[in-house]
């Protein structure tokens, strides 16, 4: 990353034209740059909080075709598939990128009757979990109807995508006043 972005403020971002904004943003809700587009003309932004908000309702009130686009998007766990790098961090963190085979062929099982049922993949902020509870979830939210996973999914990715942007913008709380 470069300085600049590593020195990403919210005052930054509400200083941003259009294009600048998604270019800054587009990649926070996975293949999604139309979320950012969406939030852009609700700035500006008083906080993190209120900018992740406004991007999470700009995606809960998509038509319901885009919102399933978007819970498509979103690569399966463990997969060998090319993923964003952000995925590709927030798996290694969880050590899905050290599965045994046994490991590796279970989830494999589970992502697939996972995505045959509800026709998008499994979805879960997998930061501060192991590959033990992954699995766990997984192997529980099977069995859930559509759409209790539904909105658990879009839940998850409120979760994910407050990381990706708290990361991004990692102003420490009262110091805006």
């Amino acid at each position: 990353m470069s300085a600049e972005t590593n020195s990403l403020t919210i005052d930054k971002i509400n200083g941003m034209d259009k294009e600048q904004f998604v270019t800054a943003l587009g990649g926070i809700f996975e293949h999604s740059p139309w979320v950012a587009e969406g939030a852009y003309q609700h700035g500006p932004f008083h906080s993190v909080e209120e900018l992740h908000s406004v991007m999470l309702e700009t995606a809960r009130s998509a038509p319901h075709s885009q919102i399933e686009a978007l819970l498509r998007s979103h690569p399966d766990l463990a997969t060998r598939l090319q993923v964003t790098p952000l995925s590709a961090a927030e798996q290694q963190g969880a050590g899905l990128d050290r599965l045994t085979p046994e490991e590796f062929k279970l989830l494999t099982e589970l992502n697939a009757a996972y995505t045959e049922k509800f026709s998008f993949p499994f979805i879960l902020a997998v930061r501060g979990k192991n590959k033990d509870d992954i699995i766990k979830a997984i192997g529980e939210r099977v069995n859930r109807p559509l759409e209790e996973e539904w909105e658990q999914a879009l839940h998850e990715i409120g979760k994910i995508t407050g990381f990706r942007l708290h990361d991004l913008l990692p102003e420490t709380e009262g110091t805006e006043s």
